[in-house]
């Protein structure tokens, strides 16, 4: 059975008897049943009895039905109620906006709203950059999606992928303080999705595309970075590759490795895998192989050869494989220094890493299963990432997206250079200082609050090198406006 996860997390109310050693017996059929304690509230005393709400951790939803029965089994107790603790965090969303300033007199309505708003209006008409001065546009964000390929739950459609993207929406806000509403596209086509995006874009910032399926995210992307003056970022490719490869840096010190002489497998060639090589050669890495379905992509397999490959893995077999090797993943992992894995779980086997080179380095981020578990894998490897939160060294694009747009938002970005995602992987592995650098800490918490900052500064320094940047930190700031000068126009 899996670990016991907060996802599974249950709160169940109980009548027990008002007696000593009645929450110890309580405890012991909850751990019997496989479940894991974590927080004990009273909710009413009574002289013979008690109520009270246990938080239990299960590993499946399945489980339940078992540990409530053991609670009920217990001679004076009794199960009264139980409530999904993750299906209440959502109820009626997990977001909302808040006003910045009150609205309590005839004088806070006439500056907000008619008819001083007027004066507003007319100042941006005269001058449409002065929107990122005076309206959301700032420091907002939409988080775009059409529900193709959300998490490991596949094409669900727009309606079922708002969670996860007022997740997103809620992640960044958090971690750099910018706001991001979602925006669930009912569409697929990606003429329609382009131009739908194209027409909301005065609104925001910038635009953070999200569980959109490969190879039509890929096209999308390229068309809105185009024929928008705004940053558009597809996270499932570019926040997952800055985060492996500010990974790979600090694994590289760690083993004595330079980029430049490794040896990289990758299967899934999906928008993830596909942005994880181009970072990777971008950064220096001269050799990688990459696999999807049908086995090493390569000049030589036959859909290259009779056409019906697609464009993103026809550009991925011309620019990759080298030596044109053939087969399936496990013949290409002779010899390999990385394996990164970003398709399903158990591909071959793990006694198949022992053909690595020595100090291997394993990237299984297949979630929830990863090509190969950790456990599996410890003979073969000496460093060790996954994409999971319950074992070390997470890839976590929480540790990107965030500090992205943040740093991109304060200089005005017109895009995101590949030059920024460089610098922001950077930041990222220099979090992790050489003295705290080990096998099982190679990349920081997604709860390290200095990540989101130091990537900020990265990525506005990376642009205003480039020329990306359209202002200056701060320049939009209130002491530097026009308003400050007593003149709109």
């Amino acid at each position: 059975m899996s670990t016991p996860s907060a996802q599974y997390s249950l709160t169940i109310r109980i009548e027990i008897d008002h007696k000593p050693g009645m929450l110890g017996l309580v405890a012991s059929a909850i751990g019997r049943a496989g479940g894991v304690i974590g927080t004990i509230d009273l909710v009413e005393a009574h002289d013979d009895k008690l109520l009270r709400d246990i938080t239990v951790d299960a590993a499946e939803e399945d489980q339940w039905g078992s540990i409530t029965a053991e609670i009920d089994a217990v001679e004076g107790v009794r199960v009264v109620d139980t409530t999904d603790r993750t299906f209440l965090m959502h109820v009626g969303g997990k977001i909302e906006q808040h006003n910045k300033h009150p609205l309590r007199t005839r004088d806070d309505l006439s500056m907000a709203y008619t008819p001083g708003v007027a004066r507003v209006c007319t100042a941006i008409h005269e001058d449409p950059a002065k929107a990122f001065q005076y309206t959301i546009k700032r420091n907002t964000v939409a988080v775009v999606s059409d529900g193709t390929a959300v998490l490991g739950l596949g094409d669900i459609g727009p309606e079922a992928a708002m969670p996860v993207m007022e997740g997103k929406c809620m992640l960044f806000k958090e971690f750099a303080g910018v706001d991001a509403f979602p925006i669930c596209l009912n569409t697929k086509d990606p003429d329609e999705i382009v131009e739908t995006v194209k027409r909301i874009s005065p609104t925001f910032g910038g635009i953070n595309l999200e569980d959109i399926s490969a190879p039509r995210c890929f096209e999308i992307e390229d068309r809105l970075k185009a024929e928008l003056d705004i940053p558009v970022f597809h996270d499932d490719q570019h926040g997952t590759a800055i985060v492996v490869l500010a990974a790979l840096m600090n694994a590289c010190k760690l083993t004595g490795r330079e980029l430049s002489s490794l040896r990289v497998l990758v299967t899934g060639l999906g928008a993830a895998g596909v942005a994880v090589s181009k970072i990777l050669m971008e950064a220096g890495v001269s050799f990688v192989i990459g696999a999807d379905s049908k086995g090493l992509v390569s000049t030589q397999r036959a859909d290259y050869l009779d056409g019906s490959m697609n464009s993103s893995k026809r550009w991925y077999a011309e620019q990759t494989n080298p030596e044109n090797v053939t087969g399936t993943p496990a013949d290409a992992l002779p010899g390999m220094d990385l394996f990164i894995g970003l398709s399903g779980a158990r591909i071959f086997p793990a006694t198949a890493l022992e053909s690595m080179n020595d100090d291997a380095m394993v990237f299984a981020m297949a979630n929830p299963n990863p090509e190969v578990s950790p456990e599996e894998a410890a003979p073969y490897a000496r460093i060790i990432a996954t994409g999971r939160s319950d074992y070390p060294n997470q890839i976590n694009n929480v540790l990107a997206f965030p500090g992205v747009f943040r740093g991109a938002l304060d200089v005005r970005a017109r895009a995101i250079t590949e030059d920024m995602k460089v610098s922001a992987a950077r930041a990222i592995a220099e979090i992790v200082t050489d003295a705290e650098l080990r096998e099982d800490y190679i990349i920081p918490s997604a709860f390290n609050r200095d990540v989101a900052d130091a990537v900020a500064a990265a990525v506005a320094e990376s642009a205003r090198r480039d020329g990306t940047a359209q202002a200056d930190e701060g320049a939009i700031g209130f002491a530097t406006t026009d308003a400050a000068q007593f003149s709109p126009g």
